[in-house]
């Protein structure tokens, strides 16, 4: 984006949408050590960053935010306004980043582009096995004393064709793995990863999704991606086949997939994210009544699975974020180059 800017003095960090795992990481990548991390202090803020809560940062030289906090040009003049020169993404997509706006405040700004794919990677797995052979309401079955196999058959997913829609390190991750349980992989990606060659065939997006009994997505939300599953994209889809998406949930247009659901043209859908989630997910909702009724129409579905953006969250991959995030913030300190900034705007 724009060159780093010296600033050898203390810095305090305004951390939005924390939780407590975000401290104990944190603290604990700040007690191992490391370049310019002992003197650094951190608010945690649960709330997320959006105009109205801009000013908790006031005063602060950087501050760090996750995927569903408001970066746009409103909150980024009002941050720098405050004296903000650093944002400090810890999570690989910046969707929510205004990068016009960034550049001409020339303002710091990095993410952590690759904390263990695997994690997420591991979680599409397991969201497809538990979809696939409904272990979640065996286990509820099973506590209630109810044996009864009716209404939980499955597919083997040795020899069917899973499909990867994107092919960084997320989706090469996910095909590994599909690989391994014997599937056939199919890989569709504007610009393809070689190292894809070696675990399947790139086809052209028809064809992948003609074909494929899985789709699973793992490529960034663009203007050129924003509901790329469609109704037209679920129409080319193959009959009953699942989709899977733990990338961004503005990659789905939801209520397309409702139709495809309800017209029985969609087997099943995963998700670990959600069009809509910044109002529901990262917070504990059990004791309010959901306003979202086309979040509500989804939890309708016995053919639907759905997690609260928890793909990421395994200890690995929580201590790389915070060491990359540190990385990133002592770049921004000491002036040198910062591989992870982000790009330009277009």
């Amino acid at each position: 984006m724009t060159a780093p800017q010296s600033n050898p003095h203390p810095v305090r960090v305004a951390m939005f949408s924390a939780q407590p795992y975000d401290r104990r990481f944190f603290e604990e990548a700040r007690a191992a050590g490391g370049p310019g991390r002992g003197d650094i202090a951190i608010d945690y803020h649960d709330t997320a960053l959006d105009i109205g809560t801009a000013v908790l940062a006031q005063g602060c030289g950087a501050v760090c935010v996750f995927v569903n906090d408001v970066l746009d040009a409103a909150v980024l003049e009002r941050l720098h306004g405050g004296g903000v020169r650093a944002i400090l993404l810890r999570c690989a997509g910046f969707n929510n980043v205004d990068l016009a706006a960034l550049a001409r405040l020339g303002m710091f700004a990095a993410r952590v582009p690759a904390y263990s794919p695997e994690a997420v990677a591991e979680h599409a797995l397991a969201m497809i096995l538990t979809l696939n052979r409904h272990t979640h309401r065996a286990f509820n079955r099973v506590r209630e004393g109810n044996f009864a196999l009716d209404g939980l058959l499955g597919f083997t997913l040795h020899g069917k064709t899973a499909g990867i829609v994107g092919t960084g390190k997320i989706g090469l991750a996910t095909a590994r793995i599909l690989r391994g349980f014997g599937c056939r992989v199919l890989g569709y990606d504007p610009y393809p990863s070689p190292a894809f060659e070696a675990l399947g065939s790139m086809v052209p997006l028809d064809e992948l999704l003609e074909l494929s009994d899985i789709v699973s997505l793992h490529c960034p939300l663009t203007e050129a991606t924003r509901h790329l599953v469609s109704h037209a994209t679920l129409g080319r889809m193959k009959a009953g086949a699942m989709l899977v998406n733990t990338s961004r949930g503005a990659l789905v247009d939801t209520a397309a997939v409702i139709e495809a659901l309800k017209s029985r043209r969609l087997g099943a859908l995963a998700i670990d994210v959600y069009e809509q989630e910044s109002a529901l997910f990262f917070r504990d909702h059990s004791s309010d009544i959901i306003a979202d009724d086309v979040f509500g129409r989804l939890t309708s579905f016995p053919n639907v699975l759905i997690t609260g953006h928890q793909g990421f969250f395994t200890v690995e991959a929580l201590r790389e974020i915070a060491a990359i995030t540190f990385d990133n913030l002592a770049c921004w300190r000491s002036g040198g180059a910062c591989a992870n900034m982000l790009p330009s705007p277009d």
